[in-house]
């Protein structure tokens, strides 16, 4: 059993894979303050929760980008059990040709979703990633990472509008959503609901004029499953696809496929 970890800036998602099939997630809270003992407490309890044995475990792979936070992560695999775990960097195979200025500076995040949409979608391929930040980017007809969009994220957009604005309560995004609002938290969902919905449809619009079709517009994230019924085009959902990748890469690189 391969465990899979993507750390970030708000939560640390973890799964694990047994002969290729993804048993679990489960969420828990990034906190810089955790030590690796406390991390690996975490990582116990949530493995016992879902039935697994740590002596089960074979192997781990993290994605992060929280640097601080990478090496403390791989000290508490290996104190539930004693495993190799890799980091998604520089030195791993991934598979994916890296076509923009300074290939070293892309995300592990952006690394591994685009490894899972390869792996499971036709090429050409946009990806969409709403987590702590929006994220869009580009996989070619010929498996080249080509760049993308970075832009505030639905919940940074939301409290960046209620903390400078005195009079706009802090509201939650649950709930019908109106175009046209009759009241302070009507007219909030629909300016950040939709504000993003149409933000993705015109953006992908743009990356359309500019690349021309798509075979596959594929999305992951946790804020999409709020964004995605309000968008025009047609989005596929994906919400393993960071942890498809990772799995994806662990195969790649480890020295006997994983049983």
């Amino acid at each position: 059993m391969i465990l899979t970890i993507d750390i970030g800036n708000s939560s640390i998602i973890l799964g694990a894979y047994q002969e290729g099939k993804l048993l679990f997630v489960s969420p828990i809270r990034t906190s810089l303050r955790k030590t690796e003992s406390e991390y690996a407490v975490l990582l116990k309890d949530i493995l016992l929760l879902h039935g697994v044995e740590r002596r089960q475990l074979r192997g781990g792979i993290i994605s992060s980008v929280v640097p601080p936070l990478t090496p403390v992560l791989r000290v508490a695999v290996t104190i539930v059990q004693d495993v190799p775990v890799m980091v998604v960097g520089p030195g791993l195979r991934t598979g994916l040709n890296i076509r923009i200025d300074n290939p070293g500076q892309l995300g592990a995040d952006l690394v591994a979703t685009a490894v899972g949409a390869l792996e499971k979608y036709p090429v050409p391929i946009l990806i969409l990633d709403l987590r702590t930040a929006t994220k869009i980017t580009v996989v070619d007809q010929n498996r080249c990472f080509r760049g993308g969009s970075i832009m505030p994220g639905v919940m940074i957009a939301l409290e960046a509008l209620t903390h400078n604005a005195a009079q706009l309560p802090d509201i939650s995004l649950e709930g019908e959503v109106k175009l046209l609002g009759t009241n302070t938290v009507d007219c909030m969902r629909s300016g950040v609901v939709l504000g993003a919905a149409s933000m993705l449809d015109g953006m992908i619009d743009r990356y359309r004029q500019e690349l021309g079709e798509f075979a596959s517009i594929v999305a992951c994230g946790g804020m999409m499953r709020l964004i995605q019924p309000y968008c025009r085009h047609q989005i596929q959902m994906d919400d393993s696809l960071l942890l498809d990748g990772l799995y994806a890469i662990y195969r790649r690189n480890s020295p006997e496929e994983e049983k």
